[in-house]
């Protein structure tokens, strides 16, 4: 395990990773970064809170210990022993388990590794596992699969599992205009300075008609409609189906089922699937 002293610089990764994409290929590398003894800048807390629209409270969103894990994230996949070009990937799937409510103050060990290199219809996906720890305790875990589109993986690799299966879900809980700005505002907030979320020219660069909205962006976004309805230990899972592209209006349905929720972000229009998700008491 390597025990990094200070947050990665994203940006310096994401130019490093852009000049190092090419002739990558092998398996995964058995690395493990680590961060111990890190604390929540409350600054960073309140600005993400209000881009994603979740409330200020003394536990942390479920989705913000991503933030935290992800510089290690990409400090993995900056990497030349790491097997796929970080430009151009995009987050297909991510599963999140709370143990328990994690209180902004506290002091928490952050760990992150590859595993699951797989083939997909149209590349190869890789699994990054990131591990939240208080005093020793695993208080959460997250699970983010990334696709390399026109990618391979090794020979004998099992096929990718991004699909998360959801109910019909029909009923609206809301809707929200997605403005041409989002990716960057998010990317001021969690440091993910991935190029295809911050402007039509930096996404066409990598195949993409217009910027796309982060999936976790997405995420965070459908939580926070079910904001004060959820118990401290909890399990989250969502499938990134179609980019979001910005700006555009989508509408969230939700579908209650004892203590489940099964989430849908839909476009406004064409009703196409951005994001499908199963919420989960823990």
């Amino acid at each position: 395990m390597i025990v990094l002293t200070d947050p990665p610089n994203m940006a310096a990764l994401f130019a490093k990773a852009a000049v190092t994409a090419r002739g990558r290929g092998g398996d995964l590398p058995d690395t493990h970064l680590a961060r111990t003894g890190v604390a929540v800048d409350p600054a960073q807390l309140a600005g993400y809170a209000r881009v994603c629209g979740l409330p200020l409270a003394d536990a942390l969103p479920i989705t913000f210990p991503h933030v935290l894990t992800f510089p290690l994230q990409v400090a993995l996949m900056a990497d030349r022993a790491f097997p796929l070009a970080l430009p151009g990937l995009v987050h297909v799937r991510n599963q999140i388990t709370v143990n328990r409510s994690i209180r902004a103050d506290e002091e928490l060990d952050l760990e992150v590794w590859p595993d699951r290199f797989a083939t997909h219809r149209i590349g190869a996906t890789v699994d990054l596992v990131a591990s939240v720890r208080s005093r020793g305790d695993e208080v959460w875990r997250g699970r983010s699969t990334y696709l390399a589109r026109g990618a391979s993986a090794p020979d004998g690799a099992t096929a990718a599992d991004v699909d998360v299966s959801v109910g019909d879900v029909a009923q609206i809980a809301a809707r929200w205009r997605v403005p041409d700005d989002a990716g960057r505002r998010y990317a001021k907030v969690s440091g993910d300075v991935n190029p295809i979320h911050l402007s039509g020219l930096t996404a066409k660069a990598f195949g993409f008609k217009r910027a796309i909205a982060h999936g976790m962006w997405v995420k965070a976004r459908a939580l926070a409609a079910l904001s004060g309805r959820l118990p401290d230990a909890v399990s989250v899972d969502v499938g990134f189906r179609k980019p979001l592209f910005l700006p555009s209006t989508v509408i969230l349905a939700t579908e209650q089922t004892g203590g489940r929720w099964d989430l849908a972000v839909r476009n406004g229009k064409s009703g196409i699937e951005h994001l499908v998700g199963v919420v989960r008491p823990g």
